[in-house]
């Protein structure tokens, strides 16, 4: 009987995709996203809610927005940031989901696969 190879991601793109998450690794950068996920901030609100200094802050939302996660606008003075990568919504429940306590977890109707149901690799 032959099993169904398993789909797997160019390398090069995991690569991308490594250095990404490198890039979200951070508990204040996690904080933001969190954040600007449900609106959008200035420098100022978000370095207050991670108790950090308004440079430091800066860096963090440089670091998000050279990796493609942020935008900014301006409004007079003061610039806001937002979400620009519709899947940080998914990664963020993720991490809510295994991390935070008070986040319900949904039950899955589906069991786990057994080893003799996984899909073998191809060479």
């Amino acid at each position: 009987m032959n099993s169904p190879a398993i789909r797997m991601t160019a390398l090069e793109s995991l690569s991308h995709a490594a250095e990404c998450l490198r890039t979200l690794a951070h508990p204040h950068r996690l904080r933001m996203i969190q954040m600007l996920l449900q609106a959008d901030f200035t420098v100022g609100e978000l370095a207050d809610a991670c108790e950090i200094p308004s440079a430091m802050a800066s860096e963090h939302l440089r670091l998000m927005q050279r990796c493609g996660f942020l935008n900014a606008s301006k409004d007079g003075r003061r610039v806001f940031y937002r979400i620009a990568e519709p899947h940080l919504g998914q990664i963020m429940a993720c991490v809510e989901a295994r991390f935070d306590p008070n986040t319900e977890i949904p039950t899955s109707t589906d069991p786990a696969p057994s080893s003799s149901d996984r899909p073998t690799v191809s060479e």
